[in-house]
């Protein structure tokens, strides 16, 4: 796939979706950064639905460390691995406190520092929360830039890099919402929906789903 291509997927992207953004409920870098903790292997759906009543009683990092670890957990007991989560969510809270006054830093390395935060979760917040031009690389992102041959890689960290080099800056900045997105409703997993897709003629993938 040459840069052309690349820059005509993202053309047709923003023509369909011209402002996207995260489907996780939140007001502030705080919340975008719990609802992204509790996200992983779990729905969007599931974690706006527990992070409703949860930012009611605890909407910053005072009040979710005053709620305690036993008490989140009744909060988030439908998500996925919730134990862990609370466990990480509480000891977050106590180190941006300590480390941040309590707010949520603009930086990679503190952010990974954090527990229960990754570099994915860090490119969300950095991207999402602050608008730096980062692509934070889930299984949407990495199955759609292999599967139509945008960015492939092996890894997470290689497909990341490749999108980095390859997507044309002024696309950037969106380019992570744009391909969740994509992956989430169009490239699905088992049997893409290729014959509703806007980039098909442009997509590599070689066992298209043209129905």
């Amino acid at each position: 796939m040459n840069n052309e291509i690349r820059a005509e997927i993202f053309k047709r992207l923003k023509k369909a979706d011209p402002t996207p953004t995260t489907e996780l409920n939140y007001k502030t870098p705080f919340q975008l950064l719990i609802a992204v903790i509790l996200s992983a292997q779990a729905t969007d759906k599931s974690v706006n639905k527990a992070c409703g009543p949860l930012f009611k009683v605890a909407p910053n990092a005072e009040k979710m460390l005053f709620l305690g670890e036993k008490k989140l957990r009744d909060y988030i007991k439908t998500i996925g691995l919730f134990n862990t989560k609370a466990k990480n969510v509480i000891k977050t809270c106590a180190l941006l406190i300590e480390k941040h006054k309590g707010k949520v830093p603009e930086d990679r390395d503190a952010l990974e520092a954090l527990p229960g935060v990754g570099r994915k979760t860090a490119n969300v917040i950095l991207n999402t929360a602050f608008g730096h031009p980062t692509i934070a690389v889930d299984t949407h992102i990495f199955r759609v830039s292999n599967r139509t041959r945008l960015a492939p890689g092996k890894t997470p960290l290689e497909v990341e890099k490749k999108l980095l080099k390859f997507v044309p800056d002024k696309y950037k900045q969106d380019a992570h919402h744009w391909l969740i997105l994509h992956g989430r409703y169009t490239c699905i997993a088992r049997k893409p929906r290729c014959g509703s897709c806007i980039i098909e003629d442009l997509c590599e993938y070689k066992e298209k789903n043209l129905e």
